[in-house]
């Protein structure tokens, strides 16, 4: 058993590599998506694994696009269609879905909703000239990867300090508890911007934890926890090891609360994590709030109620029918869906209104977004607890 994960570790960073380097077939998948019968969309993310509800809710969002894009008749002409790449949340299997979905003619890859899984893949889009919009990768060193590489979601390097200043001066902490999970790039991104958002508003970090993902025993982490005196905890990870976490903290009778990134929002935090999670916050992007709520917005949650049961939609379905609609309108202002030509159109975004708010891409194709909703669990379910707005 050992071997085979060994050889799966060896080979498929080499794959990767092989894919990039060759140019993966890209000019040939390209021709193929914008000159079809139809224009082809590719998802990528897992709808199983330890990731699924980003990937889910992701293509919930993305479908609901293509959806209403569709009834009002198309673009240039064609119906959307979405191809899906289901990596299973495994990011050895990332690099080869990938590649699968620009030999099946994808002219954009919307994903990952994972800065570690975005990060693997982005080189291959960019070596193929095919534009990847992803709805979910907040981490640093994303769009850095080359011009054909944009994101829609609110960054953590502007998220995180909103909400350290909001703890500080609110809620008044003065020491904290940090919580990474090595070796996930979101995580360990993460934790490197809020080190000096800390910092520059006077709260001290009194004690640094580590744990890996997939992790479930955390009872020497928080053994070491106990001892030190502090308001709560900043923790950098995903929502199933955060509510595991929280609940050993519970079972050794800590009673601070936890407060992280968008990698916490998910209802398996509070489906998993019980009482052990009340009063934990999450930041995001998006946030139901009738109250701020635009026309379209307003329209957008209404419409997933409708087929999700009554549920509420998170970040990552609005986000994902964001990417998708973002990308449409370019291939429109480009009067083509050739990646070469829409990808110039969509770095040029001003004042794209969305469903998730107001959306500019920057020099550097960074998205300027603003508010911040900073969510609380409470009776087991998400509640916008504030709405930071981010100075222009």
């Amino acid at each position: 058993m050992k071997k085979k994960k060994l050889f799966a570790y060896l080979v498929v960073p080499l794959l990767a590599l092989a894919l990039v380097a060759s140019g993966c077939g890209g000019s040939q998948g390209t021709s193929s998506g914008a000159g079809g019968d139809t224009i082809k969309i590719g998802f990528l993310g897992g709808k199983t694994g330890n990731h699924a509800h980003y990937g889910i809710e992701t293509l919930k969002g993305m479908q609901m696009a293509v959806e209403d894009i569709n009834k009002a008749g198309g673009i240039l002409g064609k119906k959307l269609e979405i191809i899906e790449g289901d990596h299973g949340s495994n990011s050895s299997e990332a690099a080869s879905v990938t590649q699968k979905l620009i030999t099946q003619g994808v002219v954009a890859v919307i994903g990952d909703p994972t800065t570690g899984i975005t990060k693997l893949t982005a080189p291959i889009c960019q070596n193929s000239k095919v534009v990847m919009m992803s709805a979910g990768a907040v981490g640093p060193g994303v769009v850095e990867i080359g011009d054909y590489i944009f994101r829609d979601c609110l960054l953590d390097s502007v998220a995180a300090p909103a909400v350290t200043k909001y703890l500080a001066e609110e809620l008044k902490w003065k020491k904290v508890a940090l919580v990474t999970t090595t070796g996930l790039s979101y995580s360990e991104g993460l934790t490197s911007i809020f080190k000096p958002a800390l910092a520059k508003y006077g709260i001290k970090i009194v004690d640094e934890q580590f744990i890996q993902e997939k992790d479930t025993n955390f009872s020497a982490q928080v053994t070491a926890l106990s001892r030190k005196q502090f308001d709560g905890v900043i923790f950098t990870g995903y929502y199933t090891e955060g509510a595991l976490f929280m609940k050993e903290m519970r079972k050794q009778g800590l009673k601070q609360v936890m407060a992280g990134g968008d990698g916490l929002l998910g209802k398996e935090l509070y489906e998993l994590g019980g009482n052990a999670v009340e009063g934990s916050m999450v930041y995001t992007g998006f946030a139901v709030d009738m109250n701020r709520a635009s026309g379209k917005t307003r329209e957008f949650i209404e419409k997933y109620k409708a087929k999700n049961k009554g549920a509420l939609p998170d970040m990552f379905s609005a986000q994902g029918y964001d990417a998708v609609m973002l990308v449409a309108d370019a291939i429109k202002a480009a009067g083509s869906a050739e990646p070469s030509k829409f990808r110039e159109k969509l770095a040029q975004t001003k004042n794209w209104q969305g469903v998730t708010g107001n959306i500019t891409f920057d020099s550097k194709r960074e998205p300027i977004k603003s508010p911040v909703y900073l969510l609380e669990v409470k009776n087991h379910q998400f509640t916008v607890k504030t709405v930071i707005d981010i100075p222009k």
